[in-house]
Order: structure tokens, then sequence, then C-alpha cells
């Protein structure tokens, strides 16, 4: 399987405490780390995140996996994503939070919130009542 850029992906599965790590000795290295407060670290997110949104403005709805986009439009949102995936992961780390955990801690409480209803069955995209 190949990314957008067309380099086979990498086999090993990165983990947030890889990237929680790498992050922090880049900001460290550069003298970053004191401007990284929750407060600058979210307001930096927020923007990421709405440059990401620009990227599907006004471009409808888009199957998935993205079929009609060019390699460079696929490589700009994966820029995007990543942005926002490292500042997420920035924040939870200096609000002392493990991020991992917090996610498979919310997808618990959420099956519990949603639970499966036997009515519906897989082969249906949605219930009449989506939460």
């Amino acid at each position: 399987m190949e990314n957008s850029r067309g380099y086979p992906r990498r086999v090993k599965d990165v983990s947030l405490e890889e990237l929680r790590d790498r992050l922090a000795e880049f900001a460290r290295v550069r003298g970053w780390e004191q401007y990284h407060s929750p407060r600058n670290l979210l307001l930096a997110l927020v923007g990421e995140v709405g440059e990401l949104s620009e990227i599907f403005q006004w471009k409808g709805e888009v199957a998935r996996g993205l079929p009609n986009w060019s390699p460079t439009d696929k490589e700009h949102l994966e820029e995007e994503l990543s942005d926002v995936l490292l500042y997420l992961v920035q924040l939870a780390d200096v609000c002392g939070l493990d991020l991992g955990q917090a996610a498979l801690t919310k997808i618990l409480k959420n099956a519990q919130k949603y639970p499966i209803n036997p009515k519906i069955s897989a082969t249906n995209n949605f219930p009449n009542s989506y939460p």
C-alpha cells in the first residue's frame, strides 16, 4: 500500500508516545517550550483545524479513499491532518494528560451511552435518529 506521495506506507504503527517524545525534543532543542502553554497550543490547533476545513470547504461530499483527488491534494490533506494531530498531542502533553488512554476511555463511555440497537443491522447506513 502506498501513501499519497507514492511511497510505501511504513508497516510500523507510530504511537502517541513516540510522537509526544519527538515533539517535546523538537521544541526543546529550538527553545520553543516557553511558548507552548495550553492556551497557545489550543489556539494553534484551532488555526490548523481551520486550514483542514478549507480543504473540504467547497468540495461537497467526498468519497472514502478520495479516489478523485490528485496526489498533491492528498499530500496537502496529510500535512494538515498531521498538523492537527501534532498540536493535539502537544496540548495533551503540556496538560499532563494521557491522550491514548483518554481516547480509549471515551470509546468505552460512548459504547455505554450509545448501546448497540439490535434492530439496526450493519448493512443499514444510519438509523433514523443518529446521535
